[in-house]
């Protein structure tokens, strides 16, 4: 197992949300568990990935920085459980947590 930790600089000024969690996905193959919690993290947002499969930090910093400049997120606190899922996967269990959030896309 291989765990990964990333740190983003979050859109700067942006307020600190209420409270909140979603969790979405299940850990199988080719698939993942994401959660995402809104946390006071001065403005950054912080992602922890543990996964099993070796050697892709920089695809996770990747897609995952993406994601967090796309949304233009901040005082977000990411947690993935990974069962080797795609890039597209990736992307597309972080815009369903997002949306559990009951945020609207930017």
């Amino acid at each position: 197992m291989e765990r990964l930790e990333f740190r983003f600089a979050g859109r700067p000024g942006t307020p600190l949300s209420a409270d909140g969690e979603a969790l979405v996905g299940v850990v199988g193959s080719g698939n993942l568990e994401v959660m995402i919690e809104r946390a006071d993290l001065g403005g950054a947002c912080e992602a922890s990935v543990d996964t099993s499969i070796h050697g892709f930090g920089d695809t996770w910093q990747q897609v995952i920085g993406d994601f967090v400049e796309r949304r233009g997120l901040a005082n977000i606190r990411l947690s993935i459980n990974d069962g080797g899922a795609t890039p597209a996967v990736v992307m597309l269990r972080l815009d369903q947590a997002w949306a559990g959030l009951g945020e609207k896309a930017p």
